[in-house]
């Protein structure tokens, strides 16, 4: 295969900016074809493709599975759309990469899995925070025992207001690109799609988890967008505890406000050494490098860590190289975050079965 034929799921912000903005510039183009963007928006489709270069525009997901150029997608749709268009995807043959997160229950994220398997088909699941150098470089002193018997670890970031205030969302119209869904279920709330990145770094690093506990609900119930109150049942205010065994915790947060490590940062904790954003044991933690697709170009766009998993599908597909940003991963972290929610309601602690 000489370039893979690529069909962009969504000309909302994450489509805009983490899949056609990047995969329209020249250094890709001998790996990645941009074969067709879709959006039930009328117009929206039609204009991603003018502004990117796009050959064919779709209203429908189904006529975009049908076109015989596009050989994977890219799922850059609402949270809660991701099963059954990976699934739609799947029986199409087709190749995928959700962005983050892949379903909402670890049982919707186990049948993809294994309808992939069945087809043939592969499956890359963001986020890939285990690219990252620190992470690597975090899970080799853990894994080393240079911090010695670690006690317990911290991650999580604050909701804020980042999805509305987004430059890409300004506008008129049809032009205008609702952060609503964000804020709804199901899918929403920002466990689902802001903590789910340090929660992949951190069972990265720690590995899979035993059990958590929780506290989690609905602290802000409308939010104004261009001067209209929207409705917020999603929980956005979710306090997690983690057992991975042997005595070792982890704290998550995730809330509306107020965070204690920046996204997707772990801070880890051990008898003989202490991480704390990029200090190792107060000095700068020795992690060169980046994230093996994003050059400069790259990195001078947004999201370009999404680019980048998309990339680790290319890979796969064309050359087969194995990813870490696989399915099992992903899974395993939603089901953290499903069973959480459980604790929340029943007041208990629920105990996980995957792993990865």
């Amino acid at each position: 295969m000489s370039r893979l034929g690529l069909g962009v799921v969504g000309a909302g912000s994450i489509g805009i900016r983490g899949a056609l903005a990047h995969l329209s510039l020249e250094d890709v183009q001998g790996r990645v074809l941009l074969a067709g963007v879709c959006d039930p928006v009328p117009g929206r489709a039609d204009a991603a493709a003018r502004r990117f270069g796009v050959p064919r525009a779709y209203e429908r997901y189904e006529d975009l599975l049908e076109d015989s150029s596009v050989d994977a997608v890219t799922l850059c749709s609402p949270i809660g759309l991701h099963y059954e268009q990976g699934l739609q995807a799947i029986e199409a043959g087709k190749h995928v990469h959700f962005n983050k997160t892949m379903t909402t229950t670890a049982a919707e994220a186990t049948d993809l899995i294994e309808r992939a398997e069945a087809a043939g088909v592969k499956l890359v699941a963001s986020p890939g925070e285990m690219l990252r150098p620190r992470n690597r470089a975090i899970r080799r002193l853990v894994e080393s025992g240079s911090l010695g018997t670690i006690s317990w670890a911290v991650t999580g970031a604050a909701f804020g207001t980042y999805h509305e205030r987004e430059p890409v969302r300004e506008g008129e119209g049809a032009e205008v690109i609702d952060p609503s869904w964000y804020w709804r279920k199901p899918g929403g709330g920002p466990l689902y799609d802001m903590t789910v990145y340090g929660l992949h770094a951190l069972t990265g690093i720690l590995g899979p988890a035993k059990s958590v506990v929780a506290l989690s609900g609905v602290g802000i119930h409308r939010r104004e967008f261009q001067g209209s109150l929207r409705e917020c049942d999603a929980d956005d205010n979710s306090l997690l505890l983690l057992d991975f065994g042997a005595s070792v915790f982890a704290f998550v947060h995730r809330t509306f406000a107020g965070s204690v490590t920046r996204l997707g940062g772990v801070n880890v904790y051990g008898s003989e050494g202490t991480i704390e954003g990029d200090l190792y044991n107060g000095s700068p933690l020795e992690c060169p490098g980046g994230l093996p697709h994003v050059s400069e170009a790259h990195e001078a766009l947004e999201e370009a860590h999404v680019f980048e998993d998309v990339m680790q599908l290319v890979d796969w597909v064309r050359e087969d190289v194995p990813t870490v940003c696989h399915a099992q991963h992903a899974r395993h972290v939603i089901e953290i975050i499903a069973a959480a929610y459980r604790s929340a309601e029943t007041r208990e602690a629920q105990d996980l079965e995957t792993t990865f």
